[in-house]
């Protein structure tokens, strides 16, 4: 094996022992499904702060978004943007409210949990519904950080990219399956610290080496990467496709594995800290991802080195090409941090909401604590399983993958979860609705093109999903007036 080889196959080796050794941690702190599913809600401001982030910016960060950025310049800068906004404004509506109301609802562990009791649905129908969604839309999002692990492996070690895949999955699923919450949360913060260094290290270590100044650069190469309103070949950006960018953003308020770490604070004081910790994190890691991918484009040009092939190989292009392999192992495991930071968080949703809302539900009343958890693991597997199906194909874009499930979840819970902490008259005919339309409506316009349907799916599916909640809720019975005393009893009414 050469010598790089073996230094960044060592620096890989150390950082899963570490991972490895947390999840040994957690698993001797995980008593029951509270523990495995949402960690008792013991989580503190830091560990709240950087594993919300690392868990919401998965292998995309250090692969699609760069790669966006080496192909389309400033145009990127609509997508980051949209994220940053949506990202604070999730803090800002959602954490607080949401973690009160979970714990109203009879410490509601799982988000099809909390809407079933939101809304006294004793059929378990919305319940169930909620479930299903999760596990459809995780198994892509959870297929993308998969692609992103295997293009990963295959670019270091020149390995088989299927192969690349397996022993992706294999790193995800090994503490994931015994730790449960407390080994994603405290794993993901030290993947969060290190996809932060890696993404303002790799961008400092190139514009140090430039002739002229980044701008002067990609100036000389194309002028229009440094217009925002158009894309690189100089024709201007539509109204849709600024749209669909900003739209990213509406996403936040309804994802699954971000919402677990607001539910799982210790504290209404404890999301105000980690607030400010998380946004200004997510800020960094925008920036450092955007000018990884200008300036590696900058760097190839000047040194007259080959396009890439596969414009999301540009972080590791740059580090493979500026660092010695020791130092370039510890910032391309910053890859495997944010593949497992966010593959790890999703599987262990779609654990919770198989053996929550599903397996204890309506097949299993009468389990235990002890086979709730062992049901929760087998289900870890499983998904991975199908995921790592989906992630078989090497062509396939990891930006194009979470663009789909990040619309899915986007619509079918964020209308549905946001007027649920706001708007009394809410009913469950509403909820039901609104989820019901939100994912059918991205499902639908994703297979449509031209015209209107360029427009990213997530814009048409939270609009309708609004307008049958509304629709629904106005239409259908009051809600009882227990669940309205308590929704005031916690919002302080």
């Amino acid at each position: 094996m050469p010598t790089a080889d073996f230094s960044v196959l060592a620096t890989f080796a150390l950082y899963l022992v570490m991972m490895l050794a947390i999840g040994v941690w957690a698993y001797r702190k995980t008593q029951g499904v509270s523990d495995y599913f949402l960690g008792g809600r013991s989580l503190g401001p830091v560990p709240a702060a950087l594993s919300a982030g690392a868990s919401d910016m998965s292998g995309w960060l250090l692969l699609g978004l760069p790669g966006y950025a080496y192909l389309a310049g400033f145009e990127a800068i609509w997508l980051a943007v949209g994220l940053m906004l949506g990202f604070w404004l999730n803090w800002r509506l959602m954490a607080t409210r949401l973690r009160r109301y979970t714990i109203r609802c009879q410490d509601a562990l799982t988000v099809p949990e909390y809407l079933s009791r939101r809304f006294a649905d004793q059929s378990g129908i919305l319940q169930m519904i909620a479930a299903l969604v999760i596990l459809v839309f995780f198994l892509f999002y959870t297929g993308s950080g998969l692609v992103a692990g295997g293009k990963l492996f295959a670019s270091v070690f020149d390995m088989n990219y299927h192969v690349a895949v397996v022993v992706g999955a294999i790193c995800v699923v090994s503490y994931t399956l015994f730790g449960g919450f407390l080994a994603v949360t405290w794993t993901d913060v030290v993947q969060g610290l290190l996809m932060m260094l890696a993404l303002l290290f790799v961008p400092v270590a190139i514009l140090l080496q430039l002739d002229g100044g980044l701008f002067t650069e990609l100036a000389d190469i194309n002028p229009q990467l440094l217009n925002a309103m158009t894309d690189s070949e100089g024709f201007p950006l539509t109204t849709i496709s600024i749209i669909s960018l900003l739209a990213w953003g509406l996403g936040y308020f309804g994802q699954p594995h971000i919402l677990a770490r607001f539910a799982a604070t210790q504290s209404d004081q404890t999301i105000i800290t980690a607030r400010k910790i998380s946004v200004s994190w997510n800020f960094l890691c925008q920036i450092g991802a955007l000018l990884v991918g200008l300036c590696g484009l900058v760097y190839l040009s000047q040194h007259q080195l080959p396009a890439l092939s596969d414009a999301e190989t540009v972080f590791i292009e740059m580090v493979n090409v500026l660092f010695h392999p020791w130092l370039a192992g510890i910032l391309l495991a910053a890859i495997l941090a944010a593949v497992m930071s966010t593959a790890d968080s999703q599987l262990l949703v779609s654990s919770s909401a198989f053996t929550e809302d599903l397996y204890r539900r309506w097949l299993r009343p009468s389990a235990t604590q002890t086979e709730l958890v062992w049901t929760g693991r087998l289900t870890v597997v499983v998904v991975c399983l199908i995921a790592t199906a989906l992630a078989w194909n090497p062509d396939t874009s990891v930006l194009d993958l979470v663009a789909y499930a990040w619309a899915g979840f986007g619509a079918a819970f964020g209308p549905v979860l946001l007027l649920s902490l706001f708007w009394r008259r809410m009913t469950r005919a509403g909820a039901l609705a609104g989820m019901l339309t939100g994912g059918i409506t991205v499902v639908v316009w994703r297979q449509l093109s031209g015209g209107v349907f360029e427009l990213y799916e997530m814009v048409p599916g939270v609009l309708l999903a609004v307008v049958a909640i509304v629709i629904g809720s106005l239409l259908s019975q009051h809600p009882v007036q227990s669940v309205l005393d308590d929704f005031d009893a916690v919002n302080g009414k």
